[in-house]
Order: structure tokens, then C-alpha cells, then sequence
């Protein structure tokens, strides 16, 4: 018998401090169930912080998964991969590595889940060179998809989603928080994305949000806040290098729920946008040390390496 989901519980008292179990007393699951990746890896501001100064962009996914384990995949928000460049992505990264792909555009914003045969077609043979590497594919519904105009399409596209694929959903619009919308996705093996898009005034109550478990994985997505993201011009605010507003007892708040979620599920995939705290490798590097794994990410010599060896770490 299938697992009911498991809807959101009533949030509990933040916690400072660990004990012989870890953080709050929670019993450290398998780490290997926990990936965690950044939201994308071609930024131009690591240049120099994260990736060397002269590695070539073409280089970049092979040294960044040297460092972490899955990634998520923005570019097949705006245009279908062709499948050797897929293929090459699964060449070069090691087997345990995993993507997570959005569903382009053209499906969930251009057509809203309506007559989406032929593109999502053409999507599945792009990301099939990725199947046995896929840890979703993401169907992101935009701000102004409602249940009173597209619950309908929403059930439609759920039901005929080819098997064999890992499926989840984001909502944007709170009035999709219904136990209906949840046993559907329930109902599918259909995971729901949990998204923290919370302003920084709220970010230590972020992770005890609306989150139904739908899945028998999950997908946690660690944003922050899109309102600051850019000027009204639309140029943007940030040079996205260092930590620069932080979120600790945020963090330290996730890593209590993913480690729950990782016990009670199994596999849970987190990303990490650049914008949740300014530099998404150092706060992956924070989540991980809350999570009780360690992650080392590259060395000043690795960086730069014409300046030779001897200095201390950027990370350290």
C-alpha cells in the first residue's frame, strides 16, 4: 500500500544546540541520501572564488562536480537540451551525480500544462542521456497559474506524465495549498518542491512552511528572496562572491528537516541559489557542516594557480 503524504506539521521551537545525536537530537541519517548542489554552474562571479581564474567555460560542470554531488539545471527552463550535450554533461561528471532539470518554459509558462505532447516530447529525448543521473524534472508553475482557471490542465498533465521519470512540481501561488492538490501528487509519486523564497526579516521561519511529503524523494529549494534580486531596471543588485547576508539559524533549521525528511523518504535533493545568501558554494559548504558532512571546496592555489602555493584557503 502506497505511503500517505504527509502534510505539513505544526512548526516546532528553533533549537541553537546539538547533542549526542547531532542538532536537536536528531539521529544523522545517511548521508549518502543527501545530495546537494548549487542552482546552476555556469555563474561568471566565481570566476576567480570557486572556479580558477582561466578554466574554460567548457570545463567548468566536470570541476564543479568534483566538489558537490547534483545540480539543477536552469538553461532547460529556456530552450530543449539536445541530447549530446546531455550526454557529454553525463560523461563528465561521476555516476553518484545527479541533475535536476527544469521543464522548459514553452510547457508550463507558454501553454500552461495545455497541449504539451509534442514539446515534452522533444524534452524527454533531450534529458534522456540523463535518466539514470535525473533527480527530477522540475515543472515550475509561474506567479499567476491558479487553481480556478488551471487545476484542471494541472490534473490532465499529472495523469499523463510518462513513467520512468522522476517528476516534481512547484507552486508559486499559495491557494495550491489544498489537500486535493496534495493526494494528486500523492497519488503520482509526484514530488512537491519545497521552495524558500522567504525575505530575510523571515527566514528563520521558512522551513516550518506548507511542505507535504508527495514523494518517495524530495526536493528542497533554497532561493531567497526574488524581490531583491534586481534594480527596477532590471540590471542586478549583487556581485554574487561571499557570503554577504546570512542565514544561520535558517540553515540550521533546513538541516534539521532534511535530515527527518532523508529518514523518512530516503533520497533528498537541495539546491542552493546564489541569491538565498550571496555565494551559493559557502552556504552549501554551512548546510553541509549542519547536515554532518564535510564539504572542502577549492583551495586559494586552486584558484589561482599562477600565484603559486602557500596561501591560506578562500574556504578556509
Amino acid at each position: 500500500m502506497k505511503k500517505r503524504a504527509r502534510l505539513p506539521e505544526q512548526a516546532v521551537s528553533h533549537c541553537t544546540g546539538g547533542g549526542a545525536g547531532g542538532p536537536c537530537g536528531v539521529n544523522p541519517p545517511d548521508t549518502a541520501k543527501i545530495h546537494i548542489g548549487t542552482c546552476a554552474w555556469t555563474h561568471d562571479d566565481w570566476r576567480g572564488v570557486f572556479y580558477p581564474e582561466h578554466l574554460p567555460s567548457s570545463e567548468r560542470l566536470a570541476f564543479y562536480a568534483r566538489w558537490f554531488d547534483a545540480v539543477e539545471v536552469d538553461s532547460t527552463l529556456y530552450h530543449i537540451p539536445a541530447s549530446h550535450v546531455t550526454a557529454h554533461w553525463a560523461e563528465v561528471t561521476p555516476p553518484g551525480f545527479r541533475f535536476s532539470c527544469k521543464v522548459p518554459r514553452e510547457i508550463t509558462h507558454e501553454r500552461k500544462l495545455r497541449d504539451v505532447d509534442e514539446p515534452l516530447a522533444a524534452f524527454l529525448h533531450g534529458v534522456e542521456p540523463l535518466r539514470e543521473k535525473l533527480a527530477c524534472l522540475l515543472v515550475q508553475t509561474p506567479w499567476w497559474f491558479s487553481p480556478r482557471h488551471d487545476e484542471h490542465a494541472l490534473r490532465d498533465f499529472i495523469r499523463a506524465l510518462p513513467s520512468g521519470f522522476p517528476w516534481a512540481v512547484e507552486f508559486r501561488d499559495e491557494a495550491w495549498h489544498l489537500p486535493r492538490i496534495v493526494h494528486l501528487l500523492e497519488h503520482h509519486n509526484v514530488a512537491w518542491a519545497w521552495n524558500d523564497l522567504s525575505p530575510l526579516a523571515e527566514a528563520d521561519a521558512a522551513a516550518f512552511g506548507f511542505f507535504p511529503q508527495t514523494a518517495d524523494f524530495a526536493i528542497v529549494r533554497l532561493m531567497g528572496d526574488p524581490e531583491t534580486k534586481y534594480f527596477p531596471d532590471g540590471s542586478r543588485r549583487h556581485h554574487y562572491a561571499k557570503r554577504a547576508w546570512l542565514r544561520a539559524q535558517s540553515l540550521e533549521n533546513w538541516a534539521v528537516k532534511i535530515r527527518q525528511t532523508a529518514e523518512a523518504v530516503g533520497n533528498v535533493f537541495v539546491s542552493v541559489n546564489n541569491h538565498f545568501e550571496g555565494c551559493a558554494p559557502f552556504t552549501l559548504r554551512e548546510l553541509a557542516q549542519r547536515l554532518g558532512r564535510e564539504v572542502k571546496l577549492p583551495s586559494d592555489a586552486e584558484v589561482h594557480p599562477q600565484e603559486g602555493r602557500g596561501q591560506l584557503g578562500l574556504w578556509e
